[in-house]
């Protein structure tokens, strides 16, 4: 029911866990996909390998560089002529106790969760405003609804998240952009895995959402997949919470 045929798609952060389910759907789906990835090519390649035809394209891609950002943003708009679409998926989650996180702790996860956001989006903003189209959906958090402990620097970035797409909202919506956001709870990806090893740990998170499982990539790939279509041209400024009813806060 949902197709993507013609549209152009960049998705940050795509060569696994949530980023690389949202390649796939929306390769699905029929669009052109264009990801991007920090250092592991052999991942980035791999993804790209397991599809037949109309291959994703990778880029690799500096999100703590300002530079890099505007470079290879504009590489891919000359490439295609325009971006249609744009998931800012990309971000880290590191622990910090709040007395003892340094400055560049804090700015690090600022800079690759919402900073690097804001930059690509700015970039991206002039050719969706020149085409009169353009759906933006970003991927915050429920930390950054309700406060995470020892990750305060990253529940700051999700929240920032939460408020830029808002903002965007109300901004583009005139120009026929829309900007929502996905705010997912725990999801099964390399990024917790270290937290995960701990199975009695899992099985007690598990035991705390309602639905009684923790999401995998594929479940949150859906509703940004979702949002990017026809079927929700009516959304702007929507924050979609995906926990399992963990997180009743929407």
């Amino acid at each position: 029911m949902i197709s993507l045929q013609n549209k152009i798609v960049f998705i940050t952060g795509g060569s696994r866990g949530i980023g690389a389910a949202c390649v796939t759907l929306f390769h699905q789906a029929g669009a052109t996909v264009v990801f991007s990835f920090k250092e592991n090519e052999t991942a980035a390649k791999n993804l790209v390998d397991s599809f037949e035809s109309h291959k994703p394209v990778p880029i690799q891609l500096d999100l703590s560089s300002e530079a890099d950002i505007v470079g290879k943003v504009k590489a891919v708009l000359d490439e295609f002529g325009r971006i249609d679409i744009l998931v800012n998926n990309a971000g880290i989650w590191k622990y910090g106790e709040a007395d003892k996180m340094t400055l560049s702790d804090w700015n690090e996860t600022i800079q690759i969760n919402l900073t690097s956001t804001f930059i690509v989006t700015r970039e991206i903003i002039p050719s969706m405003k020149k085409k009169g189209f353009g759906r933006i959906i970003n991927i915050s958090s429920t930390a950054g609804q309700r406060g995470e402990p020892c990750y305060s620097h990253y529940a700051a970035s999700k929240g920032g998240i939460i408020s830029y797409t808002k903002s965007l909202a109300a901004e583009l919506g005139e120009f026929n952009i829309t900007t929502n956001c996905v705010a997912p709870g725990w999801v099964d990806t390399d990024m917790v895995s270290g937290v995960f090893i701990n199975e009695d740990y899992k099985k007690e998170v598990e035991n705390i959402i309602p639905v009684q499982r923790i999401a995998n990539p594929e479940d949150i790939a859906g509703p940004v997949l979702f949002l990017a279509s026809d079927l929700a041209r009516h959304i702007n400024g929507e924050i979609l919470n995906v926990n399992g009813g963990s997180i009743l806060c929407g």
